[in-house]
């Protein structure tokens, strides 16, 4: 893993990480809230075979990466502009997971030039979507979460500062028995996320519930969406809902899939990504 750090123009750091053989295909690994920014360690067997380069970094407010107050989906994807034009990548793919899979989204659609290809895993739908009930399936404590962030920065802080105690429930059986095998992964860049405070937690849920600044429509790349049936966080019908407003988008559900447990459908998504920048080379 090569680790770097790149100082933007308004004095921020970003924390950047760089795995895999350096003449890979890029990949931008766009992290879950709240995580930091490692790519998916149980991934790397798969894409060493595709012959595929990760490259994460941490968002603003996570791990080494400055605060950035305000931020949204767009200015997001502008920091991995900046990334990329540090290692001298001049065109991409991107996939993220949870929140991450949203960010993803924001890449294609501000960068329809850059962006070969967008992978979104469980990922949220814009709030306040046309013909969309947006809390409709979610479980009340990732609700209670996003309606804090709805009422403002100060007022989400405060909810963080006397969250109640983490409920097992937001996670079915199915994504507990993947947290106990190969994506326990997870521990390694959930604990050093919350470690240093919520300022991250709180600046992504905000961006969550206020504009991401992009549109959607703009997305010219092939998009992969995965979404489980069962997700209590990112319920299935925001994948449903970005299926049909994603103009290059096809949905691949998992009926008995959670949050976590979708993920066993990421080996197969990252062949299709092979498969698309085969066909594009």
């Amino acid at each position: 893993m090569r680790d770097g750090i790149l100082r933007r123009d308004d004095g921020r750091t970003l924390h950047f990480h760089d795995q895999g053989p350096p003449d890979g295909k890029p990949v931008f690994w766009l992290h879950g809230t709240p995580n930091i920014g490692l790519p998916p360690e149980p991934l790397f067997a798969d894409a060493e075979r595709l012959g595929l380069r990760w490259i994460g970094y941490d968002r603003p407010g996570y791990g080494g990466s400055s605060k950035h107050s305000g931020r949204d989906l767009a200015s997001s994807a502008r920091d991995v502009a900046a990334i990329a034009d540090l290692l001298g990548i001049a065109r991409f793919s991107v996939m993220g997971h949870s929140g991450g899979g949203s960010h993803a989204l924001a890449c294609a659609a501000a960068m329809p030039d850059r962006v070969l290809a967008a992978i979104s895993v469980a990922g949220l739908a814009p709030y306040g979507a046309d013909e969309l009930d947006w809390f409709a399936g979610m479980h009340a404590e990732g609700e209670a979460n996003l309606r804090a962030a709805l009422a403002g920065r100060e007022a989400k802080m405060a909810y963080e500062e006397s969250a109640p105690e983490f409920d097992a429930t937001l996670f079915t059986d199915a994504d507990w028995m993947a947290l106990s095998g190969p994506w326990s992964w997870f521990d390694k860049v959930v604990g050093p996320a919350v470690s240093s405070g919520p300022a991250g937690l709180v600046d992504d849920d905000i961006a969550y519930v206020t504009p991401w600044g992009v549109d959607l429509a703009r997305i010219a790349a092939p998009v992969l969406l995965l979404h489980g049936g069962q997700d209590r966080i990112a319920p299935l019908g925001h994948g449903e809902w970005l299926a049909r407003h994603c103009p290059t988008a096809q949905l691949w559900r998992g009926p008995e899939d959670g949050h976590i447990s979708v993920l066993g459908a990421a080996p197969d998504a990252l062949e299709w990504l092979a498969a698309i920048l085969r066909s594009s080379a």
